[in-house]
């Protein structure tokens, strides 16, 4: 994979390297999936924190899926977040006035929460912006090295992070070799954390992304070490422009 890609109706790939910026994987009604490893940071307003844009609807007010990188040092001024902010910190230390997040923590900032980010050594966050119920107030963090996974008959161990009528978010870990059918009738979102899998020939690796539109299905198979994927469904059917207003 290189770049951004898509399905189109046939389920060949192809390559969307060429998509307005602030308009990336915005049709949700196709497979989108990004080799992280491929696409180029990208400066954000903040000095020092730089980004790779995996989906997005909007201006620099945006709903918005991203891998961003926190330079040491390099910090955020207090804001509020007016669509809420969900992220997973994938190296380093995020911190705030709340405390500090090791890789490995999933945070969850609903509407009205605010913040002052700052990485004191650097960081680097897989982080979902605007993409909440209007309504949720659910704010909390959890340690994802130390969440218990209950493991199924089918080699796939899973951790519930989250889950109210607008979704549901899990960590699961699968055995080598393990296939599993993946999709939602509200849409799907996975980031692979550890290990890969291969869909339809392409191999997947860590911190490789894949989003199912509604009602999709798939079957993907983890790699000969086994695959640890973060994975949320039910969210897409909810997708809409942010309002700051």
């Amino acid at each position: 994979m290189i770049g951004f890609f898509e399905r189109d109706s046939t389920f060949n790939w192809r390559a969307t390297s060429h998509l307005k910026v602030m308009d990336i994987n915005a049709d949700f009604s196709k497979v989108a999936a990004v080799d992280t490893s491929e696409l180029a940071w990208v400066p954000s307003p903040m000095q020092g924190v730089d980004r790779r844009m995996l989906d997005r609807i909007g201006d620099e007010v945006a709903r918005a899926t991203s891998i961003v990188r926190y330079a040491k040092g390099s910090a955020f001024p207090e804001h509020t977040h007016g669509g809420g902010e969900e992220f997973i910190v994938l190296e380093g230390t995020f911190q705030d006035e709340h405390g500090d997040y090791p890789a490995g923590t999933y945070v969850r900032n609903p509407p009205t929460t605010h913040h002052i980010p700052r990485a004191d050594d650097g960081c680097t966050i897989f982080v979902k912006l605007w993409q909440f119920d209007a309504d949720d107030r659910n704010q909390f963090s959890v340690d994802m090295n130390s969440l218990a996974l209950e493991p199924d008959e089918n080699g796939v161990a899973r951790g519930l992070l989250h889950q109210d009528s607008h979704e549901t978010v899990a960590v699961e870990q699968w055995d080598a070799s393990t296939t599993q059918r993946i999709g939602d009738s509200g849409g799907a979102e996975i980031l692979l954390l550890d290990g890969s899998f291969e869909y339809d020939g392409v191999r997947f690796e860590r911190h490789d992304w894949l989003r199912l539109p509604q009602g999709t299905d798939i079957d993907l198979t983890a790699g000969p070490d086994g695959v640890r994927i973060w994975i949320k469904t039910g969210h897409l059917a909810h997708v809409r422009a942010p309002d700051p207003s």
